[in-house]
This record gives C-alpha cells, sequence and structure tokens, in this order.
C-alpha cells in the first residue's frame, strides 16, 4: 500500500535576488524495478475518502498551480451522494508532491497510473481540470484498461497557447519579492499588490496565492517555477497520439470559458469516440470553483 507521500521541505535554491523566486528541485526518486530507459515516477501526495469497493472510484487531477485542496468539498460531497471512494491528487511540482525537473504529460500519467495501481483503485472515473485533464486523457489513451470512464474539464487534446495566460502568470510570481521577516497575512498582501501590477483578476490572484507558503521563516512559492517555466509549451499543448480511448468521456466546458475551440471537437472525436459534451453555463475556466453544484451535478448524471 502506497501511503501519502508528504511535501519534501527542503531549502530552495534561488533563481534571483527574491526568496519568492527560490524553487526547489530534487531529483524524484525512480520507482523499484523500473529500468534507466523508462521514465520515473514521484510518490504523489494524495487523499483518498473510503467508499464502496465494489464502484469505481472518482479520482480528481488538478489544473496548473492548483492542488488536490481545490477539489476538497467537492470530494466531500460525491462521497457521500455516490457512496464512492475518492481520490485526489498533487501533480508533482504541485502541492505536498516532491519536485522533478520533468513536466512532461508522459511523466504526470505514468506517476498517476502507479498510483492507481499500488492503491488498487483500477479502473477508475478520471477527472481531470485543464492540465490535469490533459494527463487524464493521455492516461485513458495509453492504457484504457485502467479509466472505467473519463472526465475532461474545460480542456481539450488541441494546443491553448493562443488564450492561455499562465506564462505570464509565472512571470508574475517569478518576480514577487517578500522580506523574510513579515507575517504571513502582510506577505500575502504585498504578494497580492505585486502580483496585481499584471494580474487584474482577484480571484485569479488569491488562487496563485495559494500556492504562497512559509518554509524555515522564508515565503517561498511550493510550486516549481522553475520546471514550470521550462515546460510551459509542453504544458499548452497535448503529446500527439494515434490511438483512441473506447470508453465513455465526457468533456465539460465553462460556458464562459474559451479554452476548448468549436475547431477543437474534430480531434476530440478522434481520439475519443464515445465524447460527449455538456456546457456550464455562467462558468469560467474553474467549473468547479464558480459552479460547483452544477460541476457536481454532471458528474453524477455522467455516472448515471
Amino acid at each position: 500500500m502506497l501511503r501519502w507521500s508528504r511535501a519534501w521541505r527542503l531549502p530552495l535554491r534561488g533563481l534571483g535576488p527574491s526568496s519568492l523566486s527560490a524553487s526547489r528541485v530534487p531529483l524524484a526518486p525512480s520507482s523499484s524495478g523500473r529500468s534507466g530507459t523508462e521514465r520515473r515516477s514521484v510518490l504523489l501526495s494524495y487523499k483518498l475518502l473510503d467508499g464502496e469497493a465494489a464502484l469505481p472510484a472518482l479520482v480528481f487531477l488538478h489544473g496548473l498551480f492548483g492542488s488536490k485542496t481545490n477539489f476538497n468539498s467537492i470530494a466531500k460531497a460525491l462521497a457521500q451522494q455516490t457512496g464512492r471512494r475518492v481520490l485526489t491528487v498533487d501533480a508533482r511540482n504541485h502541492g505536498d508532491s516532491p519536485h522533478s525537473p520533468d513536466m512532461s504529460y508522459e511523466a504526470m500519467s505514468q506517476d498517476v497510473q502507479d498510483l492507481l495501481t499500488q492503491l488498487g483503485l483500477v479502473p477508475c472515473v478520471l477527472v481531470g481540470h485543464s492540465m490535469g485533464g490533459r494527463t487524464a486523457m493521455l492516461l485513458a489513451l495509453q492504457r484504457p484498461e485502467l479509466v472505467e470512464r473519463l472526465i475532461a474539464v474545460d480542456i481539450s487534446p488541441v494546443e491553448t497557447t493562443s488564450n492561455s495566460d499562465f506564462p505570464s502568470y509565472m512571470a508574475a510570481m517569478r518576480a514577487v519579492d517578500v522580506p523574510d521577516d513579515m507575517s504571513r497575512s502582510s506577505a500575502r498582501k504585498l504578494a497580492d499588490q505585486q502580483l496585481s501590477t499584471v494580474i487584474q483578476d482577484t480571484a485569479v490572484r488569491q488562487f496563485l496565492l495559494t500556492n504562497l507558503v512559509e518554509v524555515d521563516g522564508r515565503f517561498v512559492w511550493r510550486v516549481n517555477l522553475e520546471a514550470l517555466a521550462q515546460h510551459v509549451d509542453k504544458i499548452l499543448a497535448f503529446p500527439p497520439r494515434q490511438e483512441s480511448y473506447p470508453g465513455p468521456t465526457l468533456f465539460l466546458l465553462g460556458g464562459n470559458s474559451q479554452y476548448v475551440h468549436p475547431s477543437h471537437h474534430s480531434e476530440i472525436r478522434r481520439l475519443f469516440p464515445q465524447a460527449q459534451m455538456q456546457t456550464v453555463p455562467n462558468a469560467g475556466h474553474w467549473i468547479h470553483a464558480d459552479c460547483p453544484q452544477d460541476f457536481m451535478a454532471a458528474i453524477r448524471g455522467f455516472l448515471a
């Protein structure tokens, strides 16, 4: 049984004059029995809520800059409403999971495959938002026997570089400079002020600031900004695939979001021939935060 791997609280290496620009990048340990030619997986931090073992578990994968805590309330509610086990996971370089210089979707998929197998949660219902949705899609294409059904939340297997603000978010986060001797509330307020010069949306800033943590008296970003910045082009794209996933698939879209364009539909149907499209009105990219009740209702409806 794989145990919950908590954060590696190691000293961070500076990328510039500010401690906020620092990013720890310990190499992830290789999985036992894995040859040198295979990708190294990391021991992901997770939270598992108990439920009926006979039902496929719900597994939630968060998006870029997110963490498993993004789904805390939804996980608890769906565990009660469906009677299923619910697993929430921190991706590598996010939350409490270890840092690694590799931020490819192939590596992230392998991390989740290993975790699901070791926890005995296959096949499962895989629910992924944004970056997590692409990880979920790739996993389903690579190992369809592990995925009973798939839900991709406001993301497609088509590159989204043209409408993404994530590169500017990374630059703004790396430019933040907070002194070490400030209180946590003051540090957050100062970081928010500095981010606001680039990021006008208050909700987005508050989301990014969930990654501001104090480690050994220093304020740092818990996400591995160095690895994210180096791999941002890969994160905003999707690995080319020829095979398709034959299982039931739901693409759940935000009515106010532009991440999934009608021009993406043909590629969606090529890779996921059973795909259904459903739109949540008045929701942006973060559907689970904007309209949690509609988000959960869509999941329950897809499970029925």
